[in-house]
């Protein structure tokens, strides 16, 4: 049974964004989610209240790093934020950077992407690719976790996938929040859960898919890395809700790295909607889960 709070969040949730006409055109559907996604909250500026922020905006690599006054130097996370490919920033999402960052004491560097549908698939991939490049060069000698939610959940699975596919070393560990991975929308729980899912429709999954990628690239692993092959992975830890249209979209690549004898876990939260790890400070069960997500990270990434 979800908080007294999460279920007021739940039907703030579905007021706000399922009931709206997003539209077929991928242009206009981009506005919309940059009006919504993009509005400011309070909570994104409270949550670096006690952090330092540092801008990076170069020709290769954008975004920020976000620290504690005195960090654990051991290893740093790189952060993906969501947004549907289309919205969003490392502002809308310092509820999570910025609790990653406090709740590991480690430096999280949460990256801007390039954006669709001006930038289309692979642009995104493309940057978060050589974001992780650009960290390990930078720091050799330090692990580097990789964490994201929704779209940047699908990257950073996506990311794996292009590393091992080179030969080059994996990070420490993945943790992926509400992860996208499947933009054919082929997993079962799209139509099971389109009801009960507090933010989507199957139709909505369709859309934001349209405005990053054409559909004869559906099937690239790199775009749906949930068709990739997930032997020989770091470890990697699932959170998503029970009645989110994603879940399958979490649910697969679990079962592909348990049946490869990987180390997975699968956290299934009860009726919250889509990355609710926003809410940290907020909800009791955003909170649980940023612990755990930390936890997680520096379990495997700190000796």
């Amino acid at each position: 049974m979800p908080s007294i709070r999460a279920r007021i969040f739940n039907a703030y949730v579905r007021l706000l964004i399922k009931r709206r006409d997003w539209g077929p055109d991928k242009y206009a559907l981009a506005r919309r989610a940059r009006r919504l996604f993009g509005a400011p909250l309070v909570s994104r500026w409270l949550s670096i209240r006690d952090l330092g922020v540092q801008p990076v905006n170069d020709a290769s690599v954008r975004g920020e790093w976000l620290s504690v006054e005195e960090p654990d130097a051991q290893a740093i996370v790189l952060y993906i934020h969501g947004g549907g490919f289309v919205a969003c920033s490392p502002a809308t999402h310092r509820p999570i950077s910025a609790g990653l960052a406090r709740l590991t004491r480690l430096r999280v560097f949460s990256l801007d992407y390039r954006l669709a549908p001006e930038h289309p698939f692979p642009a995104a991939f493309e940057d978060v690719v050589a974001a992780y490049h650009r960290l390990r060069k930078e720091n050799p000698e330090v692990r580097i976790a990789v964490a994201g939610d929704s779209a940047g959940g699908g990257l950073t699975l996506s990311l794996l996938l292009k590393l091992k596919n080179d030969g080059i070393d994996l990070p420490s560990c993945a943790v992926c929040f509400s992860a996208w991975t499947d933009l054919t929308g082929s997993g079962e729980s799209v139509k099971a859960n389109e009801k009960s899912d507090r933010m989507f429709y199957a139709s909505t999954i369709s859309s934001f898919a349209d405005a990053y990628v054409s559909r004869d690239e559906r099937e690239n692993v790199y775009a749906s890395p949930v068709f990739g092959d997930f032997a020989a992975m770091p470890p990697i830890l699932f959170q998503v809700g029970s009645t989110e249209v994603l879940v399958d979209d979490s649910r697969r690549i679990h079962e592909k790295i348990q049946a490869a004898g990987g180390e997975s876990e699968l956290q299934i939260y009860d009726d919250v909607f889509h990355s609710w790890q926003m809410g940290v400070g907020l909800l009791p069960e955003a909170d649980a889960a940023m612990k755990d997500a930390a936890e997680f990270i520096r379990r495997h990434s700190v000796k």
